[in-house]
């Protein structure tokens, strides 16, 4: 990586000299000044078990700790001895408080449908659900496999699974019955809640079926519990003895509602990676630790008070779901937005108008969303008032400059600093951000390292770069990272720990440092294209596309070349005032040319109405080198609109 041809673009991104400074309101924030944020950053890595144990007081311990950390490279444990539950954390510490009657979740269907939770209303829902479950014979160490749309129930079946001691593991809801059924049997689940179904652009989701289709066969599960989500417009099937509806399991009020006393270290969930191929790497995380650093990132990076409503526009069935929809929000006590549905659904402005009406103060959302919001133009976001907004949030992947730009001026108009934070699944919390009240921001710079987090940039010898690109790698443990990997310990030390002889955790980014010492993402070291010897970064490339006043999106690839080893291919959305030509295309490679080197112009550029992503967001890179390859597409049933890939295929398939 530390070849990798990228500190042309690191210039280009110095050059725009705009930077934002804190907000007016920053000296309300718990970090209200870059020398606070220096001062608690050095303690936290100077002294992590001083500082750890001070920021544990915020949990609610059953028992507590006797050891703050134990470290046997590459395995961690925090707060040995320690025992707490996580749905008390997020739950009963609020109860007999004025938290207590307090709205906890608006939620919203994608049909108008709306609901209303309390923490004390969300609280009496779990109790039912966990004396339902343990009625069931669910038991401590058990894992559930939850495979649901985004309504109130999946929330409440985490934190009900968590009050039992039962594991659970979240399966998207857009997955296929394989990839489901790999996930089950790989973490041995013995139940699985569902719904008979959900919606998606107005398309029904019959989950209950997939859910049936994937359980053909022997598998370890004894329970099938289901929502009635539809109201008879998802046809399905009840197997008897197996399968039981949700409402049929609740216990009337609560019976036996005792929340299991955890170890620290006990697993909390199993969080399995997207775009897996082969065995299914399931991530976990254990109860503690993962507490306690999504309930301080929460508090520190979205900077939540009493009055505020937070929307993180995530689906659950994802990590940022679980952290900044369940699990940091909760414990505390904020009042949050859950939406089902697609942000274009039934007009591109849904998720403007929830805003509007909801009055949301926080919003949280992928580089990719804000990319088609551009894409759909600044009409649909001006029809609605957004003036409550005070503070946005970028996640998922790095935020180009013009997005960035376009997110603070169009929706934060002019006045909302910007969180472009980095983390991943492994890491369980947020690991590189802005503070709202002490960074100023570089538009694409995720900044500086949150507390605890002890970045570096590294070449492929090991050597620390201080100044320019290299890979990005962690040096000391941190209370929220990952355990393991589900019954593949071997996996875990040679995914994570074998690059530099287990002296760092390898994120498996590629970032660039600047002068002023900001992290600047450039994405999976993966995605890397080789021409004539150069090797570039596709994100980098891809931020280049943007950054012409025609394109929305963009999505780069390398394909065999007899000369360059490499060629790219970019496949570009365009924004709504501009047309598909060869005068373009030309036009945009000329573009790249000019902005690279002439060895990294394009030899092809493809015009598509949509790229394939996930319901996430995520742009499907993979589906896309198959179609360019020529390759049998494989399974597209988690894309957020299948026909999309289809589309592109035929398109480069008649261009030749």
């Amino acid at each position: 990586m530390s070849e990798i041809d990228l500190i042309s673009g690191l210039e280009r991104l110095r050059q725009q000299g705009r930077t934002f400074p804190p907000p007016a309101w920053h000296g309300q924030t718990a970090t209200p000044s870059m020398e606070r944020y220096r001062e608690r950053w050095r303690r936290s890595v100077d002294e992590p078990e001083a500082f750890w144990s001070e920021e544990a007081r915020a949990l609610v311990w059953d028992k507590p700790f006797e050891r703050v950390l134990d470290w046997q490279r590459p395995f961690s444990k925090w707060f040995t001895g320690g025992r707490l539950n996580a749905s008390v954390q997020c739950l009963d510490r609020h109860l007999n408080t004025e938290v207590m009657h307090k709205a906890a979740v608006h939620w919203i269907g994608e049909p108008g449908d709306r609901r209303t939770l309390t923490y004390a209303k969300l609280h009496r829902e779990v109790c039912r659900l966990a004396a339902g479950l343990r009625n069931l014979g669910v038991k401590k160490g058990d894992r559930v496999a939850l495979y649901m749309p985004m309504i109130p129930e999946l929330p409440v079946a985490c934190l009900a699974c968590a009050r039992i001691g039962a594991i659970h593991t979240v399966v998207f809801g857009g997955f296929s019955a394989e990839a489901l059924r790999d996930r089950i049997v790989d973490s041995e689940a013995v139940a699985v809640i569902t719904a008979d179904g959900g919606w998606r652009r107005g398309a029904h989701l019959l989950l209950k079926r997939t859910v049936d289709e994937a359980l053909e066969g022997q598998t370890p599960v004894r329970n099938v519990v289901v929502v009635r989500r539809g109201g008879g417009d998802f046809p399905h099937h009840m197997k008897p003895g197996r399968d039981l509806y949700y409402d049929d399991v609740l216990v009337g009020r609560g019976g036996d509602t005792r929340p299991e006393s955890m170890d620290a270290e006990d697993p909390l969930f199993i969080l399995y990676t997207s775009g897996t191929t082969g065995k299914p790497k399931g991530i976990w995380h254990s109860h503690a630790g993962y507490l306690l650093g999504t309930q301080l990132s929460t508090r520190e990076v979205f900077d939540l008070r009493p009055q505020d409503v937070f929307w993180c526009t995530a689906d659950i069935g994802w990590i940022t779901g679980h952290s900044y929809v369940v699990y940091g929000p909760m414990q505390l006590g904020a009042t949050q937005v859950i939406y089902e549905g697609a942000p274009n659904w039934p007009e591109p402005d849904r998720l403007w108008q929830i805003v509007d009406s909801e009055g949301v103060t926080v919003f949280y959302t992928a580089p990719t969303a804000i990319r088609s919001f551009m894409k759909w133009g600044e009409t649909w976001p001006g029809r609605h008032d957004l003036s409550s907004l005070r503070l946005l949030g970028s996640v998922g992947e790095p935020i180009n400059p013009e997005a960035w730009l376009w997110y603070h001026e169009v929706i934060g108009g002019g006045r909302c600093p910007i969180v472009d934070t980095w983390w991943q699944t492994e890491t369980g919390a947020i690991s590189i951000t802005p503070l709202p009240g002490a960074t100023t921001t570089k538009p694409g710079s995720a900044t500086f390292p949150f507390y605890g987090i002890d970045a570096a940039i590294l070449d492929d010898k090991g050597a620390e770069v201080q100044s320019g690109g290299g890979l990005l790698a962690l040096r000391r443990p941190w209370p929220s990272m990952m355990r393991g990997i589900w019954g593949d310990e071997a996996r875990y030390r040679s995914t994570y720990w074998s690059r530099w002889d287990g002296m760092y955790y390898f994120a498996g980014d590629g970032a660039l440092r600047d002068e002023d010492g900001y992290f600047w993402i450039v994405g999976r070291v993966d995605d890397v294209v080789n021409i004539s010897g150069h090797r570039v970064g596709t994100a980098e490339l891809e931020s280049l596309f943007v950054a012409h006043k025609a394109v929305s999106e963009a999505a780069v690839i390398g394909v065999k070349h007899e000369i360059k080893g490499q060629a790219l291919v970019g496949f570009v959305t365009l924004r709504n005032s501009f047309t598909p030509s060869d005068a373009l295309a030309e036009e945009l490679r000329e573009w790249i040319g000019h902005k690279i080197g002439a060895f990294a112009r394009p030899e092809r550029v493809l015009f598509a109405a949509d790229l394939p992503k996930t319901r996430s967001g995520k742009i499907m890179r993979r589906l896309l080198r198959d179609i360019a390859e020529g390759h049998t597409l494989g399974d597209v049933t988690t894309l957020a609109d299948p026909g999309a890939v289809e589309q592109i295929k035929e398109r480069y398939e008649e261009e030749g």
